[in-house]
């Protein structure tokens, strides 16, 4: 090992020159300008086992030319990675990412700070305070607000009902739930992240009660009924989960009408807004939101609809006392300052304790594009599900489930409608996946309605009408061959 020491040292020091990093941007720009003009597959043919045989080999026990290495990336890595700034990829709720937070990435990761505590990331520290500080005035939120970053959504939720569980069981944190826990209330198609967070917490998944859909959203009136069960019963109600933008259907529930159901009954509500949230820089599109300041918590990843490279998640509470009351803990060797005392740090309030300052990507992208450049690029994606769901309209082998609310549209293929319903729910499985080994698109699939349907989702600014044609295309010729076979 010793003589290996200076060579080591000479290849950090070379490293750290402007050579070795354009070879590795190089890639990102050649990737870039690759998907730009749509060229090339969107995905990779290989499966599972396919790829794993490619890295099968030993642990390296010295190193290697920089230029192997990233020639290495060029070949194995990036030709069947999944390509999410083609413009017909139309998959999950993962963004094509802004260019200029792509390459505040590498300052992130120069800079290393983490963002726990201010002595640690005095910088980082003031820029994501000021993110949440406007984040919170856009959701309507009062100067006692507060919030902080997050992994994403799933964490956001959890903190957000952890602050919830304090509110409802002040001891909890040193006592535990009890024998009879409180529930929390959702709609059927919140994201699983409610259920997890429920079980986590200590209350049992039987509390968490998913309440019955009226047109892919909350129904209201249901909620109203459950929540006058609960209250005949005797059973406390820990929150109420409301989302907007859903994964299935990208749905908005009725915040504004179950706020007022929360606010009569002094009930916590959470607002998993992870997808949806973004819509508040939406002239054309945050009256989705309506009603949304009356949450006591939100959910907002940056990381989808302001399309910021993962990951970048934000919850948010009406008042951040509540969210320091989520974490019951002490740590003076971190955590300095008198108590009941307004804290910069981050980390009272955070599962992490090791956080990336990813608030300065989120930064950067609105200093570069702006708060109207992001409402613009939301407004682009929801008009091109539009435009998806108008194409299909003149497609017979095709039905659409439902219009959509924002970028995410469920529609399904039923060829000359001859099939039986088991019958064509095998063929749309085997569809998508024939399809999305063409390398011709990507898409994703779901269960709606009890049916098996196909599922897009518009992450990407460069998707334009010709490409939403191109995938139809590929996924009616698909169809046909599967049901002729």
């Amino acid at each position: 090992m010793d003589e290996l020491r200076p060579r080591v040292l000479s290849d950090l020091e070379d490293d750290a020159l402007a050579p070795a990093a354009e070879a590795f941007t190089r890639i990102a720009v050649d990737y870039f300008a690759a998907t730009r003009k749509g060229e090339g597959p969107v995905s990779t043919p290989l499966d599972a086992a396919e790829l794993a045989r490619r890295f099968d080999e030993p642990l390296p026990a010295e190193g290697r030319p920089l230029e192997e290495v990233v020639e290495r990336l060029r070949v194995d890595v990036l030709a069947d990675s999944n390509r999410l700034c083609h413009p017909r990829s139309m998959g999950h709720q993962v963004s094509a990412p802004l260019p200029a937070a792509v390459w505040t990435e590498s300052l992130i990761a120069a800079l290393n700070q983490s963002g726990a505590v201010q002595e640690m990331s005095p910088v980082g520290t003031a820029v994501e305070n000021r993110i949440v500080r406007w984040m919170c005035d856009l959701a309507g939120f009062g100067p006692r607000a507060g919030g902080t970053f997050t992994s994403g959504g799933t964490e956001a939720t959890f903190t957000a009902l952890l602050a919830a569980r304090a509110a409802s069981l002040p001891s909890a944190w040193k006592d535990g739930v009890g024998a009879e826990p409180p529930v929390v209330l959702h709609g059927e198609h919140a994201h699983y992240a409610v259920a997890r967070a429920v079980g986590a917490l200590g209350l049992g998944t039987d509390a968490a009660i998913a309440i019955p859909s009226d047109g892919w959203r909350m129904d209201v009136s249901a909620l109203e009924a459950a929540l006058r069960r609960q209250e005949e019963c005797g059973r406390r109600v820990m929150a109420v989960v409301a989302t907007a933008g859903s994964t299935a259907t990208g749905s908005f529930d009725d915040l504004d009408a179950v706020g007022r159901l929360c606010e009569e009954r002094g009930l916590w509500l959470h607002v998993d807004g992870a997808h949806g949230a973004s819509a508040l820089f939406s002239s054309t599109h945050r009256g989705r939101l309506r009603g949304i300041e009356r949450a006591r918590s939100l959910a907002w990843d940056p990381h989808k609809m302001m399309l910021m490279p993962l990951s970048a998640g934000v919850v948010l509470v009406r008042d951040e006392r509540d969210l320091d009351a989520a974490f019951a803990q002490r740590a003076p060797y971190l955590f300095h300052g008198a108590e009941g005392e307004r804290s910069p740090d981050q980390g009272k309030r955070s599962f992490q304790c090791s956080r990336r300052l990813d608030a300065l990507k989120v930064w950067v992208a609105l200093q570069r594009y702006g708060a109207g450049g992001v409402g613009a690029l939301y407004d682009h994606l929801c008009a091109t599900a539009r435009a998806f769901h108008a194409a299909i309209g003149r497609r017979e082998p095709f039905e659409a489930l439902h219009e959509p609310e924002a970028n995410i549209l469920c529609f399904r293929y039923v060829g000359d409608r001859s099939l039986d319903p088991e019958r064509l729910d095998a063929l749309n499985l085997r569809l998508r996946e024939l399809f999305n080994r063409s390398g011709e698109g990507w898409i994703t699939t779901t269960v709606l309605g009890g049916k098996r349907v196909l599922r897009v989702t518009v992450m990407n600014p460069r998707t334009t009408g010709s490409d939403v044609e191109r995938v139809l295309d590929g996924l009616e010729r698909t169809g046909r061959q599967l049901a002729e076979g």
